[in-house]
């Protein structure tokens, strides 16, 4: 594949990198992982958040880049943790957010992801996805990370994210959904397969 068609994903989640892959190369491209990412801004949307970052890894290695950034929107909880959820889940993890929403009926959530795209002297262009939902009662499956085992989709049956394979879960997940709006951009922009 010519380099053109090979894009750094600047994250050091392997999880998140296998599931970018196995989206991507279904548009032809190819993509690689570099350990490495902007300075997390604090800001009211993932969306920011991934802009900034994208923009400061190209400049630095002077390459196209995706940054991936996600959130889950927890209504009961007017949002949190949103833009807040990586720091949350390091903080109080599934059981703290299990246990701030124990006896409430309201269990709907969103999970939202911004793949953001930028390459040296290049303003960020942002793709967002959404899987709608809601918090189970409890954590269920071993598969994924993060929120995946609180965190069932209404479509997909009776299965938390954590109970269903990549291939699966990429058929519902918001960061797969951000992940083909980006493709298909590039696509229409730059080389892709023919």
């Amino acid at each position: 594949m010519s380099n053109k068609r090979t894009i750094l994903f600047a994250t050091g989640n392997l999880h998140k990198f296998k599931e970018a892959t196995l989206v991507l190369q279904e548009y032809g491209l190819k993509v690689a992982r570099v350990d490495l990412k902007g300075s997390e801004i604090q800001a009211e949307t993932v969306e920011e958040v991934a802009k900034v970052s994208a923009v400061q890894v190209a400049q630095q290695l002077q390459t196209q880049v995706i940054v991936e950034d996600t959130g889950i929107f927890i209504e009961a909880l007017n949002g949190f943790p949103g833009p807040y959820s990586s720091y949350a889940y390091k903080t109080i993890g599934n059981k703290g957010i299990l246990k701030l929403l124990k006896g409430i009926s309201n269990r709907k959530a969103v999970f939202r992801s911004a793949v953001s795209y930028s390459k040296p002297n290049f303003s960020a262009r942002c793709f967002s996805g959404v899987a709608l939902g809601k918090i189970f009662h409890e954590e269920r499956g071993s598969h994924g990370f993060g929120y995946d085992p609180i965190f069932k989709p209404f479509r997909g049956g009776d299965k938390t994210f954590a109970e269903m394979t990549i291939e699966d879960k990429n058929q519902y997940s918001h960061r797969s959904k951000a992940l083909k709006k980006f493709a298909k951009w590039y696509c229409q922009n730059y080389e892709c397969k023919s």
